[in-house]
């Protein structure tokens, strides 16, 4: 399963890509098509986190899409293909249609406006599911270029998040009706 943006590929994980990208290197790079940075994973992206991704795939086989996807800059734009972050949901909806997004992109790929573009395809994706009711992120106040991310994206501030000094932002399904660009 893939989404296309404007300059990115985002590509959902599976089993196996979780699996790869958390024990074979070459062979996440040979899954993905595309060269993977010496310095992966991207910010936040520890071993812990690495391994929920596997476990909830394994465990939730309709989970694909609902889990991590994987940001590849294509050859067009960077003169090959290179994996430059990683995002994507928390979980399947959950009862009252929320889900909840994260990302990360690595360093050097920063400041481009690819976080923001890989987030608004998720969000466009997530809203394309019928009982996604709201989006949810969480960050640290001090993590301006995520609060940035969200803004861009139309998520607006609700207050606390679910630890401390986390804050969380949410776009609402309506909210995202009434600011879709005719050409999405």
């Amino acid at each position: 399963m893939k989404i296309k943006t404007a300059r990115l590929e985002l590509i959902a994980g599976t089993p196996e890509l979780a699996q790869a990208d958390l024990e074979n290197r070459a062979r996440f790079a040979e899954l993905l098509g595309a060269r993977v940075p010496e310095d992966w994973p991207p910010p936040l992206n520890d071993r812990d986190s690495q391994q929920w991704v596997v476990r909830y795939l394994a465990e939730h086989p309709d989970g694909v899409g609902w889990s991590i996807w994987y940001f590849v800059l294509p050859e067009s734009v960077a003169g090959e293909r290179i994996a430059i972050g990683n995002g994507g949901f928390k979980g399947l909806p959950a009862p009252d249609g929320t889900v909840e997004v994260g990302y990360s992109v690595m360093e050097e790929f920063q400041k481009r406006g690819y976080a923001t573009e890989a987030v608004g395809g998720l969000i466009r994706w997530a809203f394309s599911h019928t009982p996604v009711a709201r989006v949810i992120a969480e960050t640290y106040p001090e993590l301006q270029k995520s609060v940035r991310v969200m803004l861009k994206n139309g998520l607006v501030f609700i207050g606390d998040g679910s630890e401390p000094r986390v804050i969380r932002y949410e776009l609402t399904r309506q909210a995202f009706e009434t600011q879709r660009r005719p050409d999405e």
